[in-house]
């Protein structure tokens, strides 16, 4: 499928209130139409979708929020206040308000796709497809920091990203450490200068690299310091059923991403019910950005085979 760029025009922002909180939400189609939701990761924010949800505008009301802490949303202070349960909450409220009668396409990467996995693990019934892409289940994620030396090594960022002076850090000289960390997770060639004034002006604003930060400073995941013991440390999200993904679920990975190794998925379908799996050899962690015409291709696919499945039955 080629990227229909005439219909980017249908992109539009507004802000909708969800608990005690406002988000800005991105937004493409009728709203009459079944709802797709995209979440973004770090260090991105809802723009990261702008050629993908026009793509889908045309079946579905295509709708990415900036997320709590992100660029126009609202940023509580206190790193309380970004625990996974909470993104969770904010998705679950959207969701609900925006689709209260129909299950959802729920499409997440990075941290977005770790708030999507909860949200299928806690409310399955809300969630019709699931779309994962270079994003984590806790489980398979905690096992292969526990048991594989080379991705708790590749995870040692996570030390840099919890200190309390990053936040000054990745602030300073027009946000260049930030960019610089951007380039360090894969190839940012795709970027262009609009990318990056958009980037700038999403960080840019008050306390937002801070409340960024916070989604690592409160997470559970444990990453060991190099050649650190861990033989006997126990994996808590290793229970397959309480860590359950029931929804049917695709897994879209970017097989060069050098932050996250294969085994951060090994054994996942022991975790899923309806498991698909589509890897990408030349492809990264933004996978999103640099190969928007592949995304849309295979999420359309999936998404195309339950309908035939559904026809056909």
């Amino acid at each position: 499928m080629k990227l229909q760029s005439e219909l980017r025009h249908d992109l539009r922002e507004t802000p909708i209130t969800v608990g005690d909180l406002t988000l800005n939400v991105l937004m493409c189609g009728d709203p009459d139409k079944p709802l797709m939701m995209f979440l973004h990761g770090f260090p991105e924010y809802s723009g990261m979708w702008s050629e993908i949800m026009p793509q889908f505008a045309g079946e579905y009301f295509c709708v990415a929020p900036d997320q709590r802490g992100y660029n126009l949303s609202s940023r509580p202070v206190g790193k309380e206040h970004y625990k996974t349960s909470k993104m969770t909450g904010d998705a679950v409220a959207l969701a609900a308000k925006l689709s209260p009668n129909a299950p959802i396409t729920l499409v997440g990467h990075d941290w977005g796709a770790s708030v999507a996995y909860a949200m299928a693990m806690w409310k399955p019934e809300m969630i019709r497809d699931l779309v994962i892409i270079n994003g984590l289940h806790p489980g398979t994620f905690q096992d292969a920091l526990l048991t594989d030396p080379e991705q708790a090594r590749a995870s040692q960022y996570f030390h840099y990203l919890r200190a309390p002076t990053t936040d000054a850090d990745l602030s300073a000289n027009g946000c260049r450490k930030m960019f610089e960390l951007f380039a360090y997770f894969s190839d940012v060639s795709w970027m262009t200068p609009r990318h990056r004034r958009d980037y700038l002006a999403a960080w840019s604003q008050p306390g937002a690299i801070t409340a960024m930060l916070d989604w690592y400073r409160s997470s559970p995941i444990y990453v060991p310091q190099p050649g650190e013991d861990v033989s006997e440390r126990e994996n808590p999200f290793a229970d397959t059923e309480k860590m359950r993904v029931k929804p049917r679920h695709l897994l879209i990975w970017g097989e060069g991403d050098p932050s996250l190794r294969p085994s951060c998925h090994r054994g996942l379908a022991e975790y899923c019910d309806d498991l698909t799996k589509v890897m990408v050899p030349d492809a990264d962690h933004w996978i999103v950005g640099a190969r928007p015409d592949l995304i849309v291709q295979e999420i359309s696919h999936f998404l195309s085979a339950r309908q035939t499945v559904a026809i056909s039955a």
